[in-house]
């Protein structure tokens, strides 16, 4: 062994280091090539026979040699090596929240095993490489063709004149009128606001824009006249007699002559949409399975449906129920012909996968997983695939109607995109443990925590959209219709008040601000305001909004959206923002802002003073909770 001083790479250390000589080696002589390389490798010293043979005879000469190679291996090991980087190497400084490392030196095993981002670096930056790829496909949307060589951006007057030209064949000219709807994004300012004395859970127009209707917790649903999209009348209002908590959903029937709505009941109501017809709604008993115990009593009487939908051909409704199943009704025979038990927690969604054919349904529910069903194949029970991503529970799934593109909004504060063909089989869905991936957030009472976010191993999804706030109630999203938006967008409500739109690429196209618009829209009521649970001691301080739906009208630059809202969340409102090119007020009539009641009348009321009332507010209350106790 030479008397030499050798450095770490065992050169002589009284000899300048060449420009291309690395400066560490590891056990097995590999070259790292730089301080920083060498700091993020761990090693374990190697141990064989042969050294152990040489220790040996080097004890038995009375003499301890080490050689240059044992040597370099207990400088390998992890703990000898942070000592000598104190004196040879720079620290490296920990890693920050921006680091999108996803390694993690984990010991004395060599190179620690990858470790999963998690937190706000795991998410995927947008633009979604997938996203973009759907858009140059032209599924989503038309995309413009380039006419000249000189790029720029093109206002809607430049398009509106290239249209009234009409230069080019009839496939340019509604490519054209295509592109002209992608940009009609309605604003924040509202051009009318409905009051409700109560929240409003959902509103949705119709497949033909003639119609809408709003659910609100004091179980009636509203019904208007819209095929004038900027100027509504009231239609009618129908209740549920013995609901309970809230009205969780409502459906309207193809044809626009019926309504279905429900509670946290197995009973759904059917009323008629005729104005003229005050007759009572009909009682569709979930329910009743056609098998009755042996005391009369319906098989599976007890549970609350979250969501229902007509069938494409207005015979038969699907529901997702709190008793973990999907139900189908049909209206006909009047029980339910089906009744699928495939979920490990509620159903909080269905939908059917084409309205022209009742047989593929989509169901999401609390245990993260959206299952595909498909009724001609359902011998043995189980569902035709299964879509994973959602690291929470689901609280809306809404389908393209072509068959094959779904979107899911979920507890973890995103919303999904996903293909039917990219779906899991159910023998590989069985293989993995659901709750392995999951915290079980309580998203009524907790906020978020964004930095305990992992991304699921096993996602399928296309695109993933982040921004809005599922909290608080079962928030919904949608895809934007093809007739006013050219199918461009997908939007959803969110628990801060606002409607986000996003293009499939997952970039925000625009947001619909509900907070803003509706702010002190209304004055305090005291009587109100003591009948909610989220004003006495919490949030009645201040106005705030929760969007929990919104619907975009299938041929008109309008979105109505339908919110809690008021001092504390505690009433609610049914928004209509249409698209006024960024102007805050127009000329024409009635002005925008206006405020109506449920019946679209002007109420004086609505105007009065928002001055604050605390006092009475609590002496009101106190004097109620003593009656209830009496």
């Amino acid at each position: 062994m030479s008397d030499t001083p050798l450095d770490l790479n065992g050169r002589s250390a009284t000899s300048p280091p060449s420009d291309n000589e690395p400066r560490y080696l590891d056990v097995n002589g590999a070259i790292l090539l730089d301080e920083t390389d060498a700091d993020d490798m761990d090693y374990a010293p190697a141990e064989s026979e042969e050294d152990d043979d040489l220790m040996d005879d080097d004890y038995n000469d009375g003499e301890f040699h080490v050689s240059r190679e044992q040597i370099m291996q207990l400088l390998g090991h992890a703990g000898l090596r942070r000592i000598f980087a104190d004196h040879t190497t720079q620290r490296r400084a920990p890693l920050d929240d921006d680091d999108d490392s996803e390694t993690d030196n984990t010991g004395y095993g060599g190179l620690g095993a990858r470790r999963k981002r998690k937190g706000r670096k795991a998410f995927e930056k947008p633009p979604s490489a997938e996203g973009k790829k759907l858009i140059a496909s032209g599924t989503f949307g038309a995309n413009e063709r380039t006419v000249d060589s000189y790029k720029r951006k093109k206002r809607l007057t430049y398009r509106l004149m290239h249209r009234e030209l009409g230069l080019g064949c009839s496939g340019r000219q509604k490519l054209r009128n295509n592109v002209i709807s992608q940009g009609l994004i309605p604003s924040s300012k509202a051009d009318t606001i409905i009051h409700y004395n109560a929240r409003c859970y959902s509103g949705q127009f119709s497949n033909d824009g003639n119609f809408f209707f709003s659910c609100a917790q004091d179980f009636k649903v509203r019904m208007y006249d819209t095929s004038n999209p900027y100027r509504w009348k009231y239609y009618k209002t129908v209740d549920y007699p013995y609901g309970q908590w809230t009205i969780t959903d409502a459906s309207l029937s193809p044809d626009n002559k019926f309504l279905a709505y429900s509670s946290i009941r197995s009973v759904v109501c059917l009323a008629p949409t005729d104005p003229s017809d005050n007759s009572d709604p009909h009682l569709l008993d979930f329910s009743n399975t056609g098998f009755r115990d042996r005391r009369g009593f319906h098989t599976y009487p007890y549970f609350g449906i979250w969501s229902l939908r007509f069938s494409g051909d207005g015979r038969e409704i699907v529901a997702g129920t709190g008793d973990r199943s999907v139900y189908v009704y049909d209206i006909e025979k009047q029980r339910s012909i089906l009744r699928i038990q495939g979920h490990d927690d509620d159903v909080n969604a269905v939908c059917y996968g084409d309205p022209n054919s009742p047989h593929i349904l989509y169901s999401g529910s609390d245990d993260t997983t959206i299952k595909v069903w498909d009724r001609r194949s359902m011998g043995d029970g189980r569902c035709a695939g299964v879509f994973l991503g959602h690291t929470e529970g689901l609280t809306y799934v809404d389908s393209k109607g072509d068959g094959r593109y779904v979107l899911s909004n979920g507890k973890d504060q995103t919303a999904k995109l996903w293909d039917l063909r990219s779906m899991l089989s159910p023998r590989d869905a069985n293989s993995i443990d659901i709750n392995a991936y999951t915290t079980g957030f309580e998203y009524r009472t907790n906020s978020y925590d964004e930095t305990e976010y992992r991304p699921h191993p096993h996602d399928r999804s296309l695109v993933t959209f982040r921004g809005h706030s599922v909290l608080k109630t079962l928030i919904r999203c949608h895809f934007s219709p093809p007739g006013s938006t050219d199918s461009r967008f997908v939007y959803s409500g969110s628990y801060d008040g606002s409607v986000y739109v996003w293009n499939m690429d997952a970039t925000l196209a625009g947001k619909v601000d509900v907070l803003n618009a509706t702010r002190n829209s209304r004055p305090r009521d005291a009587d109100l305001l003591a009948e909610t649970y989220d004003f006495i001691g919490r949030n009645g301080g201040q106005w705030q909004t929760c969007v929990r739906d919104a619907s975009w009208h299938p041929n008109a630059p309008v979105i109505a959206a339908t919110s809690w809202n008021g001092w504390g969340t505690s009433l609610g409102t049914c928004t209509v923002h249409t698209w006024n090119d960024g102007m805050e007020d127009d000329e024409g009539d009635p002005a925008m802002g206006q405020r109506v009641n449920s019946e679209l009348k002007h109420d004086p009321e609505l105007y009065g003073s928002a001055e604050r009332r605390p006092a009475s507010l609590f002496r009101r209350h106190r004097r109620r909770l003593a009656e209830d106790d009496e």
